[in-house]
């Protein structure tokens, strides 16, 4: 039998698994008793050759989470938080949910009787407005009055540690009276979310207001003002969005935004994602207007400012279908994805012929579709981010393929695409990989085919006294083939989280490109008025190629540096990195040059497994 037979038997099974289990006709244990014959049957033909039990094991065993480390052990061990059990209460019903809000200065959420002890705490909680009772509620997965869920009450807590105004929370459940029912309590501490910025000069005034908790109600309001003396030019940006509307997690979001007076943006987009392993659809709608004035580069080499005017819309839906009958974590995050989208942009200023021979900016619809097949949970662990502060790191696997038509300068071009992705916790750290490979064909060619790899490890925490260490190492690869001859379809290292950060060189471009960037992070007991100083240094290097270049025969350009980065126990924001540069090179920049920065710690991003809206590979 051909390999691509065996591949469309192994997917019509996947098709019919997620049916048989919506059978609602079918008495229970017949349709169990089927699906076991139906899987130890593909069990039994996978044994006969080593490509198809290779497949088989490769997507029928779902993700499992390794034994924990001892320094993991240790860590749980010594946050009452991460210790609660919710297995003893499973199926019970619950009675009532008391939600307990709290200012962020001066309480916990595991010691109810500590308070404020002094005249600044104090302050800050008069002056901050806490979050409301029901903007907690609406994030929660579970019901009263219905059978406890653990796993649904640990998504919940992961769901509410993951609003940034949120810093704590704990979810503990209290036996009753009654045998059969339980109370469940929730205190969530806040982080202070109001986040005024500024500065001044004698060429330029700059003002930023961020409110992440707007009024309580988790709505988050920004508003930037950026005025340039020199040249005149004036920056404003108003964006308004408002998260989880009505327990539906429907995230709604309009944004107006003017950057160099001859650049707009107006945007309004509704949004649901797969936020839970567990959620069933997902979807979206946005729509923007955009007027855009920028420089782009002809075949000499001479850049000129160009017009970028258009009007895009953009819908998208899925639905999570359930692959096993099981009731177990692994059995019940493991899920047949499907996805479909439509994007269409239309300009109505383009950039002239010289600067665009090849109609990058052009008028295009493209019609897509994925599927695909998710295995994902969380596991808690601290000093990573954040200092001393539970956070959810993600584990799973992800496959998943993408096929489309676009239909761009009188040409409809088929689209293909795959991803695979792991990671998880080992006895020697974290580890995480993805690998996506996609390609247009027309004509029987490829055309812009991008293969991108990216990996993610990082150490188990590391002691020394009260000092606390981790290393991580980020390495990326980014392979392009037969791109377009445009500026904007090129590769270059510039980019904090897919470049060098701090490198800004635009002549320096290719068609593939690798980056490594090795970190070690202290987590110092040093705390001055509750900021954290956590020194690190830092080491990044990356290669560009060409068609003509090979990549590993390129150049290579470093960057080196040393800072604090710099953590709070109160703001929204996680951390924030002071830190001093050294760049032997920098085409069209300079050499060695020293350069400082004090921008939010974005460099180290993690993984994250779910099959989401349909899109190409990036390639950047």
């Amino acid at each position: 039998m051909a390999l691509h037979i065996r591949l469309l038997i192994l997917l019509a099974f996947f098709a019919i698994a997620p049916m048989q289990a919506q059978d609602k006709t079918t008495p229970r244990d017949t349709v169990k008793e089927k699906q076991d014959q139906m899987y130890k049957k593909l069990e039994d033909y996978s044994k006969r050759r080593k490509f198809t039990k290779f497949i088989h094991k490769l997507v029928f065993r779902a993700v499992k989470e390794k034994a924990p480390s001892k320094k993991r052990k240790e860590i749980k061990k010594a946050a009452p938080e991460m210790q609660i059990d919710y297995a003893r209460v499973q199926g019970k019903i619950v009675r009532k949910i008391i939600i307990e809000t709290l200012d962020p200065f001066g309480y916990s959420v595991t010691d109810t009787v500590r308070k404020p002890d002094n005249w600044l705490e104090n302050f800050g909680n008069r002056v901050h407005l806490k979050s409301k009772q029901m903007t907690i509620r609406n994030l929660l997965l579970f019901k009263k009055n219905k059978p406890l869920d653990s796993l649904l009450i640990l998504d919940s807590e992961r769901l509410i540690r993951s609003q940034r105004y949120v810093r704590r929370v704990a979810i503990t459940p209290q036996v009753t009276n009654s045998k059969d029912s339980i109370d469940v309590y929730i205190r969530v501490l806040d982080s202070w979310s109001l986040i005024p910025n500024g500065s001044f000069s004698g060429s330029s005034t700059s003002l930023k207001f961020t409110e992440r908790n707007f009024f309580g109600l988790g709505h988050q309001f920004e508003n930037d003002f950026d005025k340039r003396f020199d040249t005149g030019e004036t920056s404003y940006l108003a964006r308004y969005t408002v998260p989880n509307i009505m327990n539906t997690y429907i995230n709604a979001q309009l944004t107006y935004q003017i950057w160099q007076s001859d650049n707009s943006l107006k945007a309004f987009g509704l949004n649901r994602d797969f936020f839970s392993a567990y959620t069933r659809w997902a979807g979206g709608a946005y729509v923007e207007s955009r007027v855009q004035r920028d420089t782009l580069p002809n075949a000499q080499k001479e850049w000129e400012y160009q017009n970028f005017n258009s009007k895009a819309q953009d819908f998208w839906g899925g639905y999570a279908f359930k692959i096993y009958e099981g009731e177990t974590e692994e059995d019940r995050t493991t899920r047949l994805v499907t996805t479909a989208r439509y994007y269409a942009r239309k300009y109505s200023e383009t950039p002239t012929f010289e600067y665009d021979s090849v109609n990058f900016y052009s008028n295009e619809h493209f019609y897509m579709g994925s599927v695909g097949l998710t295995s994902r949970k969380f596991v808690q662990d601290k000093f990573l981010f954040n200092y001393d502060i539970v956070e959810d790191i993600p584990i799973g696997k992800v496959y998943s393929a993408t096929f489309g038509v676009q239909d761009k300068n009188q040409e409809k071009r088929l689209y293909i695409g795959g991803r695979y992705a792991f990671g998880n916790y080992y006895k020697w750290g974290y580890f995480s990989l993805n690998t996506q490979v996609g390609s247009f064909y027309y004509r029987g060619k490829t055309q812009q085919t991008t293969l991108s790899l990216d990996a993610l490890y990082f150490t188990n925490i590391k002691t020394w006294g009260k000092w606390r260490f981790r290393h991580f190492i980020k390495p990326m690869i980014v392979m392009g083939d037969n791109r377009m001859s445009i500026i904007t379809d090129q590769l270059s290292l510039n980019g904090d989280a897919t470049g060098i950060p701090g490198f800004d060189s635009r002549t320096l471009l290719g068609t593939k490109k690798a980056v490594v960037t090795l970190q070690t992070q202290s987590y110092s007991p040093w705390n001055v008025l509750g900021f954290r100083l956590n020194p690190f240094v830092s080491f990044t290097a990356g290669v560009i190629g060409t068609e003509e270049h090979k990549l590993f025969e390129s150049k290579l350009y470093t960057k080196i540096g040393v800072g604090l980065l710099i953590y709070n126990d109160y703001l929204i924001f996680n951390s924030f990195q002071l830190s001093l540069a050294f760049y032997p090179d920098i085409p069209d920049r300079g050499s060695n040059l020293f350069r400082t920065n004090t921008i939010q710690n974005s460099d180290i991003i993690l993984p994250d497994f779910q099959v989401g809206k349909p899109g190409v590979v990036p390639y950047q």
